[in-house]
């Protein structure tokens, strides 16, 4: 366990270093017979998302992920995990494949948020990402989100529409960067790690807020040091909550998925 691990900042030096498992290490050891589907037949391929098909101990699901890199040039390869609307788009192909064959999704988290550049723009990147966000909740099929890193704006939300969300312990999930938020809050991004603390983006904060559903446990002083140990963490709860979605009927299924959402935000104020 890493739960020495306490504040905001201090997961988010464990998250950035740059031997923490992607989703690439982890789906080999999770997954069996994994084949990669390439394209969203549109405009092309996205290397910062990958998806495809495999074996969950016997069990046939869909895997879609966000994939970082572990050195300069496969993070450019990567594009930092900053997928661009085809990846997106993508995304939501293989998610309505997996609807027509019964198959459950499995959606891995981690990047710093979509890619915003200009030719992203041009060729929808809201647009993609409001969609896979309004089709994911009817996806009639199983759905579970697990953030493995970085968790950042609409960029992770489009793959976080789920029945079940879960976040590795050191993992963080916002609606905006914490280097965002001060640049915005207080005009000066050295205040990063004081808008981090405050921001409430952890594991333990978002089931607090009930829109994280699991945390699940890393190996000591973060998930590189034993990526088999958390892999092993991950292979669980992947397993238990497939047994608990799978034995729903559809259309509670969508209710419950739908009410999940709409209880997020949700506050009441008392008169003075």
């Amino acid at each position: 366990m890493s739960d020495n691990i306490t504040t905001a900042w201090e997961k988010m030096q464990i998250i950035r270093n740059k031997n923490r498992p992607t989703a690439l290490d982890y789906i080999p050891m999770i997954f069996d017979d994994f084949f990669e589907m390439h394209g969203d037949r549109y405009y092309g391929d996205d290397h910062a998302l990958i998806g495809g098909i495999a074996y969950f101990r016997g069990l046939p699901v869909t895997i879609i992920a966000q994939v970082k890199g572990h050195d300069l040039a496969e993070n450019q390869y990567r594009n930092f995990a900053m997928p661009h609307p085809e990846g997106y788009r993508k995304a939501l192909r293989l998610a309505r494949q997996a609807e027509k064959f019964g198959r459950p999704i499995i959606c891995f988290i981690d990047t710093p948020g979509a890619f915003c550049g200009v030719e992203a723009e041009e060729r929808g990147q809201g647009e993609a990402i409001a969609r896979c966000i309004m089709e994911f909740m009817t996806i009639k099929t199983p759905i579970l989100s697990i953030i493995l890193g970085e968790g950042g704006s609409g960029g992770a939300l489009a793959l976080g529409v789920c029945d079940e969300l879960a976040m590795l312990e050191n993992a963080i999930y916002s609606v905006i960067s914490p280097r965002g938020c001060a640049s915005i809050l207080w005009k000066d991004a050295s205040k990063e790690e004081q808008a981090a603390n405050l921001l409430h983006i952890t594991a333990d904060d978002l089931i607090k807020m009930q829109i994280c559903d699991y945390k699940i446990e890393e190996a000591e002083n973060g998930a590189n040091t034993d990526p088999h140990y958390t892999a092993e963490n991950i292979s669980k709860f992947i397993f238990n909550s497939l047994q608990k979605n799978l034995q729903k009927r559809l259309d509670e299924l969508l209710e419950l998925r739908y009410n999940k959402f709409r209880r997020i935000g949700e506050f009441e104020t008392q008169g003075l």
